[in-house]
């Protein structure tokens, strides 16, 4: 029986493709499972809160909520960003193409990193351009503002808004070049960043998930943790 070793051993350009199952055990709630946000009652559906329009509309509601879900906690990496750093520091993994938007993987020392929907670490004023840090969003209460008196907006990709077309070109070359793809923590049920792994040309397709996923049937699946499964790999 094949395992994820065997796979990692005999591969040199590893692209890595994880969703919120990644996090989990560094205690970032995820959305789609029985305890994730997307379960958790609120005023508004998590869905609706996180759209475009809904920024634009109640923009205080909004940050309410994403000060209390998605940036209210202290969270540091685990196994499975640790695991990852260490794959490409030793030449074997050629990207990390992420749906999270955490940062952990680069808090971990992972170089390249494709966040398809963006990062709580920047932030920018729709009025002039500046730029803040994670710190600005979390000193200011209510609606964050910038010096000139612009709203300043999370560079995360709300529902409603296009991915970034220069993020997606680059994951798709490194999908392109990749021989062995890893599947992990993501339900693939959020398009259209899940559709990029029809990209992959390569045979191996490793799959790292609590539930199966709907992946080609030679895919090899292992069942568990992200962090617990790729922590026991050796680099």
């Amino acid at each position: 029986m094949t395992d994820l070793q065997d796979l990692v051993d005999r591969a040199s350009r590893i692209v890595f493709f994880g969703g919120a199952g990644v996090s989990t055990e560094s205690g970032i709630p995820d959305f789609r499972s029985q305890d994730g946000l997307y379960h958790m009652q609120y005023k508004y559906p998590p869905e609706e809160i996180l759209s475009h329009d809904f920024f634009f509309r109640e923009t205080g509601e909004f940050f309410r909520f994403y000060r209390d879900k998605l940036i209210g906690y202290e969270a540091s990496p685990n196994a499975a960003h640790k695991k990852l750093a260490e794959l490409e520091r030793a030449g074997k993994l050629s990207a990390v193409i992420t749906q999270n938007i955490d940062g952990l993987h680069q808090a971990a020392g992972s170089k390249r990193v494709l966040e398809l929907h963006g990062s709580v670490a920047r932030n920018t004023c729709l009025r002039c351009g500046k730029k803040y840090g994670l710190e600005e969003i979390r000193r200011q209460e209510g609606v964050p503002h910038c010096s000139c008196g612009g709203i300043i907006k999370p560079d995360v990709v709300l529902y409603g808004e296009s991915l970034d077309d220069g993020v997606i070109a680059e994951a798709i070359r490194a999908l392109r070049s990749a021989d062995l793809l890893i599947v992990a923590g993501t339900s693939l049920a959020v398009y259209p960043a899940a559709g990029l792994i029809r990209y992959y040309r390569g045979k191996d397709v490793a799959v790292i998930n609590l539930d199966p996923l709907p992946l080609p049937s030679d895919a090899f699946f292992f069942q568990g943790k992200v962090g617990e499964i790729l922590g026991r790999i050796k680099a």
